[in-house]
C-alpha cells in the first residue's frame, strides 16, 4: 500500500496534491475575514475535543501512556528540539531557574513533554494560561507543585517571576495575533518561545481553515497563515532572534513551513 501512495504522489503534481488532500485535511482556501473563516468551522470550545485531551492527559499523568500531543496518544515522546534548545539556554542564563507561562497549553501537552528534563532545576514552574474550563479542569484534576493554571497572564507574573513564555502552536488560532504579539512584548519577559507555528515563506498573512484528520477528531478551524517576516518583524523592536528552526511537521500549502523561533528581550529594554 505505501508503495502505491508513493506513485500516486509521483504521478501528481505536487501543488495538485495539496489541493486534494487539503479537501479531506490539512490547510485550504483564502478568506477576507476571521469571521467568514470562522463561519464555516466548529470551535475550540467543542465538548468532544476537550475531553478527548482530557481522557489523553490522564493517561500521562498515571503513566499509562508517555506522550500526548492534539489528544493523540504515543508511545515515546516527540520532542520539539527547538523548544527544548530554548528552555535549557533560559534555564542556563538564569542559574538553574525555569518559570514558563504556557500561553494556550491546553491541561498541560507540553509540560508532560518536557518535565522530566527540568526537574532537577533549582527553580521550576510550568503555568499554563487557558480558556477557562481547560483552566478549572487543570486546577481540580492536573495542578501540582509544579504545574499550575490561570485565567490571564498578569495573575500568573503576580505569583511567580517568570523568565520566559511560550507560545506553542497557539499564534495560529488567534483571530487578531499581532494585538496578542503586543500585549505580550508589554509584559517585559526576558525570552519568548514561537514554537509549531505555521508561516508563509512568500506572500501575505493569509486566513484559511484547517481541517483535523477524521481519526484525531472531526473540526474545522480557522487559521492565520503569518508572512513570517512580518510576524518576526513585529517583534524586533523590543527582541532579538536568538535562533530559529523548522519543526518536523508538514503543511500541505506552498511556500509554507512550521518553525520555531527563540527571541531575547534587547538589552537596553527595562
Amino acid at each position: 500500500m505505501s508503495k502505491i501512495k508513493s506513485n500516486i504522489k509521483l504521478l501528481i503534481p505536487p501543488l495538485i496534491l495539496n489541493k486534494i488532500s487539503g479537501i479531506f485535511y490539512g490547510w485550504s482556501g483564502n478568506y477576507s475575514t476571521w469571521e467568514k473563516a470562522n463561519s464555516k468551522c466548529s470551535g475550540y470550545e467543542s465538548e468532544i475535543i476537550f475531553n478527548k485531551v482530557k481522557d489523553a492527559l490522564l493517561k500521562v499523568k498515571k503513566g499509562e501512556a508517555v506522550y500526548e500531543r492534539d489528544s493523540v496518544l504515543f508511545d515515546q515522546i516527540q520532542y520539539s528540539f527547538p523548544l527544548l534548545a530554548a528552555l535549557s539556554q533560559v534555564a542556563l542564563k538564569s542559574q538553574g531557574k525555569l518559570n514558563v507561562v504556557d500561553f494556550g497549553g491546553s491541561m498541560g501537552s507540553s509540560y508532560y513533554q518536557n518535565r522530566y528534563l527540568f526537574k532537577e532545576l533549582n527553580e521550576f514552574n510550568w503555568c499554563i494560561v487557558e480558556q477557562p474550563h481547560f483552566v478549572n479542569e487543570g486546577k481540580k484534576t492536573f495542578a501540582d507543585e509544579t504545574l499550575n493554571f490561570f485565567h490571564d497572564i498578569e495573575s500568573c507574573l503576580k505569583e511567580y517571576p517568570v523568565n520566559i513564555i511560550l507560545l506553542s502552536s497557539v499564534l495560529q488560532y488567534i483571530e487578531k495575533p499581532y494585538e496578542l504579539v503586543k500585549k505580550i512584548i508589554s509584559l517585559n519577559i526576558e525570552y519568548i518561545i514561537i514554537d509549531r507555528a505555521p508561516v508563509l515563506l512568500i506572500g501575505n498573512d493569509k486566513i484559511t481553515i484547517q481541517t483535523v484528520p477524521k481519526n484525531i477528531y472531526k473540526a474545522k478551524y480557522p487559521c492565520w497563515l503569518l508572512n513570517e517576516k512580518h510576524m518576526l518583524q513585529s517583534f524586533f523592536k523590543d527582541y532579538d532572534l536568538v535562533f530559529s528552526g523548522e519543526s518536523n511537521e508538514s503543511i500541505n500549502i506552498s511556500n509554507a513551513a512550521f518553525k520555531s523561533y527563540f527571541l531575547k528581550r534587547k538589552f537596553n529594554k527595562q
